[in-house]
């Protein structure tokens, strides 16, 4: 017999998840557990309230496309973490974080007001092209060549509908 999760068994559940993902990817969550719980609070909230991971300490629109570039791990990540050594929220942490090298500080906000609905993108259909679409990933940059992206990235684990086409400027 399942019985339900507790809120801090599923805090605890959903932290064990995403730094097993962010290890094998090479990321770090932050090691303050008190403040990392609090942050996979509000990713549960948010996955309650809007049925994604929404990163909570962002404004989300509840609609799924809109808010792709701030479901987490976001779009801004890598940025964040190359230049500042955590992301917006600070749940991930650059390695200098971990050994306490790095102190996690204020990041400004990377993501631009959305003025209008984001486009999803284009997913061909046409069997009869001679090269198949490039596909990126939004959150990592991992590249695929194929009629659709995968249903997850191999690299990151982020959906299907985090990928975009991806041109080639030399074409």
């Amino acid at each position: 017999m399942n019985r339900p999760s507790t809120p801090s068994q599923r805090v605890s559940d959903l932290r064990e998840e995403l730094r097993r993902r962010a290890e094998r990817a090479g990321y770090h969550l932050n090691p303050d557990e008190e403040f990392t719980n609090e942050l996979v609070d509000g990713l549960l909230r948010n996955r309650d309230r809007y049925g994604y991971l929404a990163c909570p300490c962002r404004l989300a629109s509840g609609d799924r496309a809109q808010d792709l570039d701030i479901t987490c791990p976001c779009d801004y990540r890598d940025a964040d973490l190359l230049e500042f050594g955590s992301c917006y929220c600070a749940l991930y942490v650059s390695e200098a974080v971990v050994r306490g090298q790095r102190d996690v500080g204020s990041i400004p906000e990377r993501r631009t007001p959305i003025l209008e609905p984001q486009a999803t993108p284009v997913r061909s259909t046409d069997s009869a092209r001679s090269a198949p679409d490039v596909w990126r990933c939004r959150v990592c940059g991992y590249l695929c060549a194929r009629a659709q992206p995968p249903e997850r990235c191999p690299i990151c684990g982020a959906g299907g509908d985090r990928f975009e086409t991806f041109t080639d400027s030399i074409g």
